[in-house]
């Protein structure tokens, strides 16, 4: 597979680090994060170039990502967000873990790495504040991806994890689709 097969823009977002390679003289050897196992999911190999690299390493390190937002004049506008505008501080972070009581949201994990997610997308002007943000473990961050919150909450996906779930936070996350038009929106500014 090429790097110019993969939409570049994904690196970072929804393709992210799930381990890592190493090598010796006989083989390659796959090292996988704890949760991150490869059932279901096809193993590609990205065969690059210096220049495939370089594009690359910019993507993880910058993280853009297009968008559209609203001109002055009312217009839809294409933009480019940049990662630096998505860090989410370590303070906002554990406000959201202690809240949601240091599990995930949408399956109640609570032994494995944890992440924050979006309600309102962050590539839909959506704040890092604690009020847009709900604790996920990294399974389910990744199976969201950039699908809506209330489309979420109907996948397949979400409906078979959160059977674990207590009904009440079930309620709490249901209840939480009345809110979103409440947060605010980011103003987005184009390059």
């Amino acid at each position: 597979m090429k790097l110019s097969d993969l939409d570049i823009l994904q690196v970072g977002h929804t393709i992210q680090i799930a381990g890592a390679v190493f090598a010796d003289s006989n083989a390659l050897y796959l090292c996988l994060l704890p949760d991150e196992g490869a059932e279901g999911r096809r193993i590609e190999t990205l065969d690059m170039d210096a220049d495939d690299w370089a594009r690359f390493i910019r993507q993880t390190d910058l993280l853009e990502a297009e968008v559209l937002a609203k001109a002055k004049d009312g217009t839809l506008a294409k933009v480019i967000l940049r990662k630096s505008t998505r860090q989410i501080e370590q303070g906002v972070s554990w406000t959201v873990y202690r809240r949601d009581g240091f599990q995930c949201r949408y399956c109640g994990a609570d032994n494995v790495p944890l992440t924050v997610d979006h309600l309102v997308l962050w590539e839909e002007g959506g704040p890092s504040i604690p009020t847009n943000l709900l604790t996920a473990c990294r399974r389910c961050n990744r199976a969201r991806g950039n699908m809506g919150y209330e489309d979420w909450l109907k996948s397949p996906y979400y409906l078979q994890v959160s059977r674990k779930l207590p009904l009440g936070i079930r309620a709490d996350n249901e209840a939480l689709v009345k809110a979103l038009d409440t947060i605010p929106r980011q103003h987005v500014r184009s390059r």
